[in-house]
């Protein structure tokens, strides 16, 4: 008995010196969390267009200084191999670095149709490590035409076909991919359920060069024995009209494979011409070409809807064979962006009556998306007609959009109780939708915004509420045009690409949203539509000529380098610096005595401008501003070439661009600038700014081109914004770089046309495509103000040298007028917040930056000393570096 009660004590002592150490190390130590895990920037993505990924993750901790160390990845075929520690592919053992962004994998050879999974561990530099972060996994697409083994099917006379085939499965411990390549839209449905919540897939791309493939996991909704699979197709861009379609009607190939966990691979089914296939409920309306203007809607015949789509209701119809099409020359690749999806239900602000059987519905806001509405019974074969516009006239009633023919839905009645019309293959920008051929109100409106998955990354408010009115516009704009793997115009009249409109929101969209995967499916296009001689289009997808200039073609070179300075992210650089070098070789070809000039309209391409849609009054089409405007832009595209060839290491190159930029601007300063009026070209504030901007303008000419740019703005432009979409972008810009934030503060607080608070007080809940108000009010045309508010109010500013907010500044700006900012960016290492409140000429500041990365803070005034974290600290050069983590500052008055 003795001996078993000092076995006790001796236990029990254990135990209190266990928990004793298990508490020390608690207060000593910390929580270190893995998060976000991406590969490509995408996750969990099951089909990626390479065989090298990326791996990225964010580390959060408990507001302490934290700098990663080293980090483990393992890489395995299966998740529960890689639960043991087995990793099969790639074990990175402790590496000695601080990476966490874009991570290269360094294991073995991977190949198309593999999925593996990976995960995650770090160590901070005093030697702390975090858990295993989750498991994550990745699949690589079929990479090659010949991985390819279904036949592109479709049927004749259908724009809206449904396709069926049913197959064995025997194995359900296989995971089951479905590779789908369909030209035009498609939506899967397995055993009678949709197989995911992707709208309007694929993304677009360049569809007389390259179609693309997305990737369905069908494990979770398929069942041993028959499964029942159903592709649901729309037209979509693939027409004869845009990129001359092989067939008057979708087409899709498709394979299923069964991948084992030991990784072997297995193809189940593929299409070919054993299918079947039948019409549906949805047809066309308008002229079908998808041309500007002619983008039409949708028919749904409510005679033809079925109650479901499972095997027992799909077994009562018709089917007929399919026809097996060949569809030659088109590149197959995987999507590298994230799907369409609904974003916001909307519900209308109001329904009224405006005629016999005639509803006005008002949404409220607008919206680019879908629109689902309820009827009452309606008499069988009585159609029911839904107009869409953004637009009420001078009466408040309906306003057809200008020149938009056709741009409706009709829904056809059953006569078989309530009846439900919903889009699927098209969708429309609006606020209010006219609705005719209805004795009654409809029962229910929903609205469905819709855009690419990508994350919102930006927040801001401040002590005026008209700053905060602007942003939310610009904000919310965004989510009606990045859509589909790319940023549109405007989506109702063109859905182009262009260029130009890229190059001026880039900054400001990469500010407020996570969109890398945006351009990398938009710099694809581009690079599909460079033409031998190295010219470019103005917009991609190029289904027909667009309108432009060389601040529109040159978007590969801007848009792909500040994808590498927002996220870290260098595919892009790598992939299309020759692509970029081809089209500076066109660019040679048409400049003249050391300037570029105008270059050809060709059967691609048109016009040749400068800025556009400046205010009225403002002479943005005078030929000396163009020129100065181009070559201002390709001033701007050598430098960036210069900062690109460095990171690649190629420096010859970059001393190349240097010498060619630096004879360049001193072209510009000679041939644009008239020393007898102090300004360049017309004197418009773009062609005082832009030579500013990419510098042109030396230390001697800068004090008077300055004070000439005050005074156009005052007395020409009487103090308000005299730009238009190039304009804006530029003066935000020059803006930001030189502190001017009182210059600018004090045209957007203009309350007269032009101006956002103009849109604003108008109704406006997104910008406009002309200041005045005219065609489109859901625009890309403005939308460069957007990086303001976080880089210049909230100071949050890239660095070059170490890109994708591994270090990064904070230099906010306080316009007079404003006495408190809270601004918050997120970054690919976590959020970086600045709020700061001024009070008797005070700066209070607290400062978070996030783990891994650091920021050096810059005083916005000349003090010499202040308060970081409860120490006086002095402030060397203006400027302090901060450690990631939570700080307070306070800088005392000037």
């Amino acid at each position: 008995m003795r001996n078993l009660n000092l076995f006790i004590m001796k236990c029990i002592s254990i135990y209190f010196v266990t928990l004793l150490l298990l508490m020390s190390g608690c207060e000593s130590g910390r929580r270190i969390i893995l998060k976000d895990l991406r590969c490509e920037n995408l996750e969990n993505p099951v089909a990626i267009d390479n065989t090298h990924p990326h791996f990225s993750w964010k580390i959060e901790t408990d507001g302490q200084t934290m700098r990663q160390a080293y980090f483990e990845i393992q890489v395995a075929t299966d998740s529960s191999l890689l639960a043991q520690g087995k990793a099969d592919l790639w074990n990175s053992g402790k590496v000695e670095s601080s990476a966490s962004v874009m991570v290269p994998y360094r294991g073995k050879e991977l190949r198309s149709s593999v999925l593996a999974y990976w995960k995650v561990r770090v160590w901070d530099d005093k030697g702390e490590s975090s858990d295993w972060s989750p498991i994550n996994r990745f699949g690589i697409g079929l990479l090659d035409k010949a991985e390819w083994q279904g036949k592109y099917i479709g049927m004749p006379d259908e724009k809206n076909p449904m396709l069926r085939k049913k197959f064995e499965l025997q194995d359900r411990d296989a995971t089951l991919l479905l590779h789908v390549n369909s030209l035009g839209y498609h939506e899967i449905y397995l055993n009678g359920r949709k197989v995911s919540e992707d709208v309007l897939s694929p993304a677009v791309s360049q569809l007389n060069k390259r179609s693309l493939s997305v990737t369905y996991d069908l494990t979770p909704y398929a069942k041993q024995g028959i499964n029942d699979l159903l592709l649901w197709l729309g037209r979509g861009w693939y027409r004869k009209a845009t990129f001359n379609a092989v067939h008057d009607g979708p087409l899709v190939k498709l394979q299923l494979d069964e991948i084992q966990r030991n990784g072997t691979t297995s193809t189940l089914l593929v299409t070919d011409s054993s299918w079947e296939g039948r019409g549906s409920m949805y047809g066309e309306t308008g002229t079908g070409t998808w041309y500007p203007h002619q983008f039409g809607g949708e028919c749904v015949d409510g005679r033809k809807a079925l109650p479901d789509l499972t095997t027992a209701t799909l077994d009562e119809l018709d089917w007929k064979p399919v026809l097996e099409v060949e569809v030659p020359g088109i590149e197959v690749s995987p999507q590298m962006c994230e799907p369409n999806r609904i974003q916001e239900i909307i519900r209308p602000k109001g329904i009224k009556q405006i005629g016999d059987s005639i509803w006005l519905v008002d949404m409220g806001k607008a919206l680019n998306g879908w629109v689902e509405l309820s009827f009452p019974k309606l008499p069988e074969g009585h159609r029911v007609r839904m107009e869409y516009t953004d637009w009420l006239n001078e009466n408040e009633d309906f306003k057809p959009q200008e020149e938009n023919g056709q741009y409706e839905d009709w829904y056809i009645g059953s006569g078989q109780g309530k009846e439900v019309f919903r889009n699927k293959f098209n969708h429309h920008a609006f606020q209010y939708i006219r609705i005719s051929g209805l004795a009654k109100a409809p029962e229910e409106v929903t609205g469905y915004l819709i855009h690419t998955d990508y994350k919102d990354a930006s927040s801001f408010e401040c002590s005026d509420p008209d700053l905060n009115a602007i942003y939310a516009m610009i904000k919310y704009t965004f989510k009606n045009l990045a859509f589909s793997g790319y940023i549109v115009d405007c989506p109702h009249y063109e859905r182009m690409g262009y260029g130009g409109d890229g190059n001026a929101s880039c900054k400001s969209f990469q500010t407020l949203y996570e969109g890398s995967s945006v351009y990398m499916n938009w710099m694809q296009m581009w690079q599909d539509c460079i033409r031998e001689d190295g010219g470019m289009p103005h917009c991609v997808p190029n289904p027909y000529p667009a309108g432009g200039g060389p601040y529109w073609c040159g978007f590969i070179i801007t848009g792909s380098w500040q994808t590498y300075l927002n996220y870290g992210d260098s595919r892009l650089i790598e992939r299309y610096y020759p692509v970029m070098r081809h089209w500076l070789r066109y660019v040679d070809a048409y400049t003249v005595d050391g300037l570029l000039k105008r270059w050809p309209d060709t059967d691609y391409r048109a016009w040749y401008l400068g800025d556009w849609l400046a205010p009225a009054g403002v002479d943005y089409t005078a030929q000396s501003s163009v020129d100065l405007v181009s070559n201002c832009f390709i001033s701007d595209c050598l430098t960036t070439m210069e900062k690109i060839a460095k990171v690649l290491g190629k420096a010859e190159d970059a001393a190349k661009y240097k010498e060619r930029r630096q004879r360049l601007n001193e072209l510009i300063q000679k041939t644009f600038y008239d020393p007898e009026k102090k300004q360049y070209a017309t004197g418009s504030q773009i062609d005082r700014i832009y030579p500013m901007l990419v510098g042109v303008t030396d230390e001697q000419h800068m004090p008077e081109v300055k004070e000439g740019l005050y005074r156009e703005t005052l007395e020409n432009c009487k103090g308000h914004i005299g730009s238009g979409l190039v304009g804006v972008t530029i003066l935000t810009d020059w803006a930001i770089k030189n502190g001017e934030a009182d210059f600018l503060y004090s045209m957007l607080k203009k309350r007269e046309l032009p101006g956002y608070l103009y849109m604003i007080d108008q109704g406006a809940s997104t910008t406009w495509e002309y200041w005045s108000g005219e065609r489109s009010k859901v625009h890309n045309c403005f939308n460069g103000i957007g990086a303001w508010f976080c880089q210049a109010i909230g100071g949050i500013l890239p660095d070059e040298d170490r890109p994708g907010y591994k270090h990064f500044f904070i230099k906010p700006q306080v316009p007079d007028g404003v006495t408190w900012a809270r601004v918050a960016r997120e970054t690919p290492y976590g959020t970086a917040r600045v709020s700061w409140t001024m009070e008797n000429r005070s700066l209070s500041l607290d400062l978070e930056i996030p783990a891994n990365s650091t920021a050096t803070f810059i005083a916005p005034f000349n003090v010499s000393n202040c308060v970081l974290d409860g120490n006086n600290v002095e402030i060397s050069a203006g400027s302090i570096l901060l450690e990631s983590g939570k700080h307070t500052l306070s800088l005392p008055a000037e």
